[in-house]
């Protein structure tokens, strides 16, 4: 339980700490090191929302298979209800991907 309070206050961190990042107009001289980080903070995002798909993902899938074994007349409902969990789940790594595109080539 401890670990998953310390990733929370750790994403949480990151969440309030990003803003600042992009609020920030670079002077002149900083103008190529502020777009270095802005990139670099853009990838480790899609790297974590990825990630967080993928976990997403595995475990909606695990689910899913350990239902239609338990009960196998139900498998027509619960594999519509999968795919549009998948489908939601893989919405989110979109959304982030759009987002690092907009803010690199901005």
């Amino acid at each position: 339980m401890k670990r998953v309070v310390s990733l929370l206050l750790l994403m949480l961190a990151g969440c309030i700490l990003t803003p600042i990042a992009f609020a920030q107009s670079p002077a002149s001289a900083a103008a190529a090191s502020a777009t270095n980080w802005i990139a670099f903070a853009a990838a480790i995002g899609l790297g974590i929302a990825a990630a967080g798909c993928g976990i997403g993902q595995g475990k909606a899938t695990a689910s899913a298979c350990e239902g239609i074994a338990r009960n196998p007349g139900a498998a027509g409902p619960l594999r519509i209800s999968f795919i549009l969990g998948l489908v939601f789940i893989e919405s989110l790594s979109l959304y982030m991907f759009a987002v690092v595109l907009i803010e690199l080539f901005k």
